[in-house]
């Protein structure tokens, strides 16, 4: 099968959000997408950001245009959740993101009618009923087919590092799990998720997707739900491993260190370096880890079996990063990590608020809609004088 890979601009970005919808009141998810779907269609119909469904019909997804950088395409995502906003708000609904809802449970849940997610539900059963989960896709462009598999591998390391920044799903139909992202390890249970096979080549890619067409189990490349993946349609690497974030810097924040990591490697491989990996167990124990503990988890960095606390790799990492952040306009947005690392990610401020309120969940939700609604735009976090390092 020969998969054509699009051409795209080095290093443009794309990003998708995906967002509940829940009672203004109660803080239940609120089935009621396809309504404010209907109601926007028209008032967003010639703008670059895209509003729509997903499985389940508690849930709208925003998606951006191709931005030049992280800020065109946050700019676009705010522009989105503006115009969701415009027609949520007199419905009584509000709109929050976490990787999952604190106390929601699947049988209370309605699946949307299009024939792709029934598809899946017969297939995956319990499994597929349960994906009660909320997250963000980073595209990245990449200029050359030969590039895609080595930046996956490499890549692949500092996937637990994006999954500790954004981890957001510490409750589970009411229970604390105890893992700082439950959703990371529920996403996996699906078929064709989970950590990507270590591919070097397009070719190895294309002889995968044959052989998982002809025997039935996917349609096309967009069933391939990797942690990450190509999108060949769009020719971008497609980072899908984060809970969904709580705000919209910190959606800023992680999308800057997706595109500043892409770019990193990018040059490497332009200098005839072969990129860093590890061997795929590591990548493994990592990704669990990440989940288990977020900002405190111990990685593996590489592969003699080095051991460092994520949170101080990271701060290395985006030492050595920054002058291309500054290359790359995105440099304000990429300090915003400091602050995730600083005040910690969300599922360490939902877990305070639950032990505030013993243990009450439905004050979690008002926490996580106050955040994503109270919470500096993009635009506001932007404007807040800059104090440098």
């Amino acid at each position: 099968m020969t998969v054509p890979f699009a051409t795209s601009a080095r290093s443009s970005v794309g990003i998708e959000w995906e967002l509940m919808l829940a009672d203004r009141e109660s803080g239940d998810l609120a089935p009621r997408a396809p309504e404010v779907l209907a109601a926007v269609e028209e008032a967003s119909a010639l703008e670059r950001y895209t509003i729509t469904g997903e499985l389940l019909t508690n849930t709208i997804e925003v998606t951006s245009g191709v931005g030049d950088t992280v800020a065109a395409a946050v700019d676009d995502i705010d522009d989105a959740i503006q115009r969701v906003r415009e027609f949520a708000a007199p419905r009584g609904l509000e709109m929050l993101c976490a990787g999952s809802h604190p106390f929601a449970r699947w049988y209370e849940q309605q699946i949307t009618d299009k024939t792709r997610y029934h598809k899946l539900i017969e297939r995956t059963q319990w499994w597929g009923r349960n994906m009660m989960i909320w997250g963000i896709h980073i595209h990245v462009g990449v200029e050359d087919v030969n590039k895609v598999f080595p930046l996956i591998n490499a890549l692949s390391l500092y996937l637990p590092h994006l999954q500790a920044l954004s981890a957001s799903s510490p409750f589970w139909a009411g229970d604390r799990t105890g893992y700082a992202s439950n959703r990371a390890l529920v996403f996996q249970q699906l078929p064709t998720a989970g950590l990507p096979w270590s591919f070097t080549e397009w070719r190895d890619f294309e002889n995968y997707l044959d052989g998982m067409v002809r025997t039935g189990v996917m349609e096309d490349a967009s069933e391939v739900r990797w942690d990450i993946r190509p999108a060949p349609k769009w020719g971008t690497i497609e980072i899908r491993a984060c809970d969904g974030m709580s705000t919209l810097p910190e959606l800023a924040a992680v999308a800057s260190l997706v595109q500043v990591l892409t770019e990193h490697l990018s040059r490497q491989l332009d200098e005839g370096r072969t990129l860093p990996v590890i061997p795929p167990w590591f990548v493994r124990e990592n990704k669990w880890r990440a989940a288990r503990y977020g900002l405190d988890a111990r990685l593996i960095v590489d592969a003699d079996g080095t051991q460092r606390p994520v949170t101080e790799h990271l701060r290395e990492t985006m030492e050595m990063l920054e002058p291309i952040a500054v290359e790359l306009h995105c440099a304000r947005e990429f300090r915003g990590l400091r602050t995730i690392l600083d005040q910690g990610a969300s599922y360490l401020r939902q877990t305070r608020v639950a032990d505030a309120a013993d243990g009450d969940l439905r004050e979690v939700v008002q926490h996580l809609i106050r955040e994503f609604r109270d919470g500096p735009t993009l635009r506001e976090h932007l404007a807040q004088p800059d104090t440098g390092r």
